[in-house]
């Protein structure tokens, strides 16, 4: 949400992948899940070289794996292997982006995930921030 301008092209170093590098492995990671939610465990990467559309297909792909979860007739994997591969292996490239947010002028917001609404079928981009707040909670209050 609000990604600043050149972040698509922004790479912490010239050896690191850019914002839309990563960005492109989300999507490829989500539909990995999704694949492995209807008992395929294949591995593929796709790629995508234009952030609007690797924002469209990530949000597509994460509607399909929240679809997915939601079913309670999932294929030979459990969940568990979604979470410990796909998901797991996300939640590291959501950090990076984070991270790259920060370094590049426009840190992402803090937020109590702890407190947002989770539901089945809430995962699109335009979903409201639940819980930001001003600071940093992992400081302690002086």
């Amino acid at each position: 949400r609000d990604a600043p301008p050149g972040l698509a092209a922004f790479r912490l170093t010239p050896a690191s992948r850019s914002g839309v590098e990563i960005l492109s492995h989300l999507v490829d990671l989500m539909r990995w899940a999704e694949r492995l939610a209807h008992g395929e465990y294949r591995w593929e990467a796709a790629g995508v070289n234009d952030w609007d559309t690797a924002v469209e297909q990530f949000f597509a792909a994460l509607a399909k794996v929240d679809a997915a979860l939601a079913d309670t007739t999932l294929a030979p994997y459990p969940a568990g292997v979604m979470f410990q591969g796909p998901i797991a292996d996300a939640l590291t490239h959501v950090g990076q982006l984070a991270m790259m947010r920060g370094v590049a002028g426009e840190p992402v917001r803090p937020e109590s995930y702890a407190r947002a609404t989770i539901e089945p079928g809430r995962v699109g981009r335009e979903q409201a921030p639940g819980r930001e707040f001003d600071g940093d909670a992992s400081r302690p209050v002086t």
